[in-house]
């Protein structure tokens, strides 16, 4: 009883620092002081962006390879120093975009990526039984930050200026990863069986623990891996040019920003949504279905463009958000389930990279865009993703 109280605990702790690590995704909220002050255009901006989630997904990897050596929370620990030292100096740069880079984009990016891979590989081993719903809820928490936090930093901003800002979200982040660190620990064998009392020891022994090694030599591992890429690609184009689509469409100005956030609240919806479904009806319905709803997407958004309509416009953006924020749990639901729970760490990490080819879709649509004045070649080649994604999707098994 004492275990199933304290992973309450730890999972509760796992949404709180997750919520906070989420900043990441406010960017479009904390450069735009940058361009007033400092005049960079939105190439020098964006290309800020870009070098913060590599650092993501390379942070990630350290993330799991540190764990290894030595423990999880000593991880939590470093990764929050590289933050706070990452937005104090992004806090007093005076006008070199490589201290930007350098501060936020590598050490905020590294710090960031660490931390989030090894709170979700930690948390989530208390819950053998649910994985998917603990994954889920942790990963609605960072996809929820740029609708929280990201308001507060904008009112911050507004307030108390950009530099004040930086600096209370860097103290803010790392006291929060650095107290949270505490609940951070991986459950033991013991531990894992108190809290299964009534698995099948045969089942749980069918899960073989492979090395990442042993993973990226397995075409179960290449056929997820673009699967992912392709129906994260969705998601990723479509935040990029949000609130552009909802203005072409014809709403008001207003309207689009709000549009924008039922989006963000969908893709934290999707996580928590995904994530229960892949506990409750198994991994291949739950992949499936998030599939369906990415073919179904942006068929709606295509709709939307071509009939001006806000009704399917709507409804477009929350099938997007949804299918965006099912990728996450699924993948570490996937990880673990397919292969074994001792390496999760540095195997999620490898899965995570998918992150960074996904995010080229936004550059690819934005070309398109500008090459055709029209959304419609975009959505037809996403529809087109879906849909390969599916036949993909069939083909997986465990070989």
């Amino acid at each position: 009883m004492e275990s199933k109280v304290n992973r309450q605990v730890y999972l509760a702790a796992g949404i709180v620092m997750m919520l906070f690590a989420g900043i990441i995704y406010a960017w479009s909220i904390l450069k735009a002081p940058l361009a007033t002050e400092f005049g960079w255009d939105k190439a020098a901006l964006g290309l800020n962006f870009t070098i913060t989630m590599s650092c993501f997904c390379v942070g990630g990897i350290l993330g799991g390879m540190i764990t290894k050596k030595l423990s999880p929370r000593l991880t939590v620990i470093l990764s929050a120093i590289l933050v706070l030292i990452g937005f104090s100096i992004s806090a007093g740069m005076q006008g070199n975009i490589l201290v930007l880079y350098f501060s936020y984009g590598g050490l905020c990016g590294l710090g960031i990526g660490m931390a989030y891979n090894v709170i979700i590989s930690a948390v989530t081993s208390w819950y053998p039984d649910k994985r998917g719903t603990a994954s889920g809820a942790m990963m609605m928490g960072f996809g929820a930050s740029s609708l929280v936090l990201g308001s507060i930093a904008g009112n911050l901003i507004n307030t108390m200026g950009w530099r004040t800002t930086y600096f209370i979200m860097g103290v803010s982040l790392a006291t929060v990863l650095g107290i949270g660190s505490f609940f951070i620990k991986t459950a033991s064998a013991d531990h894992i069986k108190l809290l299964t009392p009534n698995a099948k020891k045969s089942s749980a022994e069918e899960i073989k623990n492979y090395t990442t090694a042993e993973m990226v030599r397995r075409t179960s591992f290449w056929k997820f891996y673009i699967l992912t890429i392709l129906l994260s690609s969705i998601g990723s184009c479509v935040i990029s040019f949000a609130k552009d689509v909802s203005l072409k469409v014809g709403v008001s100005e207003s309207i689009a920003i709000m549009l924008v956030g039922v989006l963000s609240v969908c893709n934290g919806l999707g996580r928590i949504i995904m994530g229960s479904l892949f506990d409750r009806i198994g991994r291949r319905k739950t992949m499936l279905l998030a599939n369906v709803v990415a073919i179904i997407a942006p068929v709606i958004m295509l709709l939307a463009v071509m009939n001006r309509s806000v009704s399917f416009l709507v409804i477009g953006l929350i099938l997007i958000g949804i299918a965006y924020g099912s990728m996450p749990p699924i993948s570490s639901s996937y990880t673990s389930s397919f292969y074994g729970t001792k390496n999760f760490a540095l195997n999620f990490s490898i899965v995570n990279t998918t992150l960074f080819p996904a995010s080229f879709s936004a550059t690819i649509a934005g070309a398109m865009i500008s090459a055709t004045g029209t959304y419609i070649s975009v959505f037809a080649m996403l529809f087109c993703f879906a849909v390969v994604g599916f036949l993909i999707n069939l083909t997986i098994n465990k070989a």
